[in-house]
């Protein structure tokens, strides 16, 4: 059974210490290291695609996974946003390519999986070292404690030669306002106007928020002894994930920020990438500066 690392972004904690009756002091965040193995280098995406998907909504995943290093286009850009997962001791620079593309549109293990089946369905990217195997489903699958407690997982699989994975859902139909939020009102809390979506998708804009966390996740914590706040056994937040609910500078809980807008299309984003899209990323703890960093 593989440890996985939830994530729900949402709403962001603040973390603070009284000062004997002085204005509330911000402590700085800080990830702690557990001296595991980190990833580096040219690291392989392979991706598994359960359901159907659009061929646009293919593109966006895949022009986002290209952005991660692609040069000379404006910034802030994605490369810049992934740039940080470089800092962190014990890792360095990472090139992402995609690997490996497996279709199974008629939902081979049915259409309500459990954990062992997401990492029996990440198996299908094989066993190479220095790869991710990403598990990626379409909004009529549902899977166990999504939209529940988590928006996608990661983790790697048993043995010695362990293989980091990681799974991302389509909240669209199921859960819009819990794992698409800012691009869908939120299921609770301060009912701001919600986002509009970048690239016209809000499933699969949302699907990017939380793929750009677990892959941050991934490449920082790939085994459970990375970078984390809490105990290994319930990680309590990591590069990407301990920054909840935060897009642009003013974030506070139920606002995402400020964030740039496209003066004709409206629509709401914070990095550019590759063939022209641009995506909506969340903040990413910096370790030079023990602080959530958003890209604006």
């Amino acid at each position: 059974m593989a440890s996985t690392v939830a994530l729900l972004f949402f709403f962001l904690a603040c973390i603070t210490e009284p000062s004997f009756g002085e204005l509330v002091k911000e402590q700085p965040l800080v990830l702690e290291y557990h001296n595991g193995t980190l990833l580096k280098g040219t690291i392989t995406v392979n991706l598994i695609w359960y359901g159907k998907f659009t061929a646009k909504q293919r593109c966006i995943i895949h022009d986002f996974l290209q952005s991660l290093n692609t040069a000379g286009v404006p910034e802030p850009s994605v490369g810049s946003w992934w740039k940080t997962t470089g800092k962190y001791k014990g890792g360095g620079s990472s090139t992402i390519v995609i690997g490996k593309e497996i279709p199974d549109e008629n939902c081979s293990l049915g259409k309500t999986l459990k954990d062992d089946q997401i990492e029996k369905l990440a198996s299908k990217g094989g066993t190479s070292v220095g790869s991710i195997n990403v598990v990626l489903t379409d909004k009529d699958v549902s899977v166990d404690g999504f939209c529940r407690s988590k928006c996608g997982t990661h983790g790697s699989t048993a043995g010695e030669n362990k293989v980091p994975y990681a799974w991302v859902g389509n909240s669209e139909t199921q859960c819009p306002g819990q794992c698409a939020w800012p691009f869908h009102k939120p299921i609770q809390g301060p009912q701001t106007p919600p986002l509009v979506a970048p690239n016209g998708d809000v499933g699969v804009d949302g699907m990017i928020i939380n793929l750009a966390t677990v892959l941050a996740g991934t490449v920082t914590n790939p085994f459970k002894n990375g970078y984390f706040q809490g105990p290994p056994e319930a990680p309590a937040g990591e590069a990407v994930s301990a920054c909840t609910g935060m897009f642009g500078n003013g974030s506070f809980p139920g606002n995402p920020g400020q964030v740039l807008v496209d003066k004709t299309t409206g629509e709401s984003y914070n990095a550019h990438g590759a063939n022209k899209r641009r995506f909506l990323l969340p903040a990413m703890w910096d370790p030079e500066k023990s602080a959530c960093t958003p890209l604006v």
